[in-house]
């Protein structure tokens, strides 16, 4: 009889093996639901970030946040940085971080964001002007209902 039987029954096993989790971490996990927080690294050199929480975002919606260079007419001229954060129905943690760049007279930054369920806009975060682009923390936004 040939191995080769036996060598794929093995790997399948193996591989079955490696996906499960242990009982001990799955009763853990949901014995311990806790909010999800930004992971805390260093910021690389020049790098400043956004910190903040939104509140608002459903369970399972996409939230796109954004640092833009925006024109006197409200138009995107340019893009800092952007994350993207899935929504859990509960305060959304969130930390952006950009390397900030000297920009022409007549723009400014300002954090603008969307949530989106199904590939639908749902929600969207009223554009906030920063008044600089250093690092900071910007407290609690409400995401409010897309026209």
């Amino acid at each position: 009889m040939s191995p080769r039987p036996f060598l794929l029954l093995g790997l399948s096993l193996l591989l079955a093996a490696c996906s499960s989790q242990p009982e001990e971490e799955a009763s853990q996990a949901s014995a311990n639901p806790s909010t999800p927080s930004v992971a805390v690294q260093p910021l690389l050199a020049g790098q400043h970030e956004l910190r903040g929480n939104l509140l608002g975002a459903p369970t399972n919606s996409e939230v796109e946040l954004a640092l833009l260079l925006v024109d006197e007419r409200g138009r995107p001229r340019g893009e800092l940085g952007n994350i993207t954060l899935l929504g859990n129905g509960q305060t959304l943690p969130f930390s952006l971080r950009f390397v900030p760049q000297p920009f022409a007279p007549g723009l400014r930054a300002e954090l603008r964001g969307r949530a989106s369920q199904s590939g639908r806009l749902i929600l969207r975060l009223p554009p906030r002007t920063l008044s600089g682009l250093d690092s900071q923390t910007l407290g609690t936004l409400q995401l409010v209902p897309a026209p």
